[in-house]
């Protein structure tokens, strides 16, 4: 019995032994795991059409690289302020209001992360889950579709009522920061090898200026230079900013300046809704979901134009009855614009594409070369079969 129960608690270890091993390469091969996730993406562009059942193989690659990216986006912001190289605070740039925002309410709320994360989730999977319910039945299908958009508006509520009735942002999880380059060798940073520098420096300067040279040599060698001109320290691994034109010193030391939204809390990077504003908050995210019920209730749900009169309908009442005072923000105005261009997707819907948009790209589809043509070609299929495969 000891035995047995031995090996029945080593069996039940195994998958926590595996992730915690997953956990690791994640951690030591950042760069190396987000060249196979954007090699898995760049591959579901080119499976649909290839082969039968393809747009299903596609979309599970796909769902599948967009879960293990959020979870490396996890593990990565846990131990990402470890692995940050230690530049000076005059050389970093500040995160952008949007990463602030999300970071503020992710970390203060754990029941906004976890419905955050539940949301995120939805939206990676929906189209796979309509896929998989397409084959038990139209009836299945459009009732996942409703029970989706659904749990979706609960959720973008309830973050509203976490948020203390503020605009949602898009997307609702902190973005991906960027991976610092690795030194190589024995570049390792250490904040004793600045002092180490400076003595170089200053020995090098009384000989003649030899060291001088060589640095301002490697500094001018395009070689030497990153991707954005900035220039990596041989010694300490640390990068220094590409030095500005001569005739644009203002606009760079204007980049370098504080705005006062860099200054302002991160929760008033939003303003609180209230009134007109509070309602077209709501019916902005409940827009979706009326057009879905909308077209379930459908006979001919291809060339009905009430479903999409209604979905429409209601996003342009969101607009028109937002207080436009209250956009007082950058970040506010970055959302509604993005929601602005979000809304061409709707050329891509209902009856509008059948009777409308359908025509137009059959035609460009005609002008286009073998390749390209048999790509688009198979893309129509998803949008004219698909409720998700057009969702904004």
């Amino acid at each position: 019995m000891p035995r047995k129960r031995s090996a029945i608690k080593n069996t039940l270890s195994l998958p926590s032994q595996w992730l915690q091993m997953y956990d690791e390469f994640i951690a030591k091969n950042a760069h190396q795991v987000s060249q196979i996730e954007s090699t898995l993406r760049s591959l579901t562009y080119i499976i649909p059409g290839r082969f039968r059942d393809a747009e299903i193989a596609s979309e599970s690659i796909h769902s599948a690289a967009q879960l293990l990216s959020l979870y490396r986006d996890t593990l990565l912001r846990r131990v990402h302020t470890l692995a940050k190289l230690p530049v000076p605070p005059s050389l970093s740039q500040p995160p952008s209001a949007h990463s602030r925002y999300t970071r503020f309410w992710t970390l203060k709320s754990a029941l906004y992360r976890r419905v955050a994360y539940v949301l995120q989730i939805v939206q990676y999977v929906e189209l796979l889950c309509e896929m998989a319910a397409k084959r038990r039945g139209e009836q299945t299908r459009w009732r996942v579709v409703v029970l989706l958009e659904a749990v979706k508006a609960f959720c973008k509520l309830l973050l509203m009522r976490i948020t203390r009735s503020r605009p949602l942002v898009t997307p609702i999880l902190p973005e991906r920061e960027p991976i610092p380059d690795e030194p190589s060798g024995d570049e390792a940073p250490e904040f004793g090898m600045l002092e180490e520098d400076d003595e170089d420096r200053r020995n090098g300067t009384a000989n003649g200026g030899a060291y001088a040279n060589g640095s301002a040599h490697q500094h001018n060698d395009p070689s030497q230079l990153g991707p954005n001109g900035e220039w990596t320290m041989p010694r300490t691994g640390m990068t220094l900013p590409s030095l500005p034109a001569p005739g644009d010193t203002s606009g760079y030391l204007l980049s370098r300046v504080l705005t006062a939204d860099d200054i302002k809390p991160a929760a008033k990077l939003l303003n609180r809704l209230q009134g007109q504003a509070q309602a077209a908050e709501i019916l902005h995210i409940l827009a979706p979901l009326i057009f879905a019920v909308a077209l379930t209730r459908s006979k001919n749900k291809r060339k009905a134009w009430t479903p999409w009169l209604l979905g429409i309908g209601a996003e342009l009442a969101a607009r028109q009855l937002r207080e436009r005072g209250l956009r007082t923000t950058p970040l506010e105005r970055d959302e509604w614009s993005r929601r602005g261009w979000a809304m061409g997707w709707w050329a891509m819907r209902g009856a509008f594409y059948e009777n409308v948009t359908k025509g137009v790209v059959e035609g460009v589809r005609r002008r286009m070369p073998g390749l390209l043509a048999g790509i688009l070609e198979d893309y129509e299929y998803l949008w004219e079969n698909y409720y998700f495969s057009t969702s904004s």
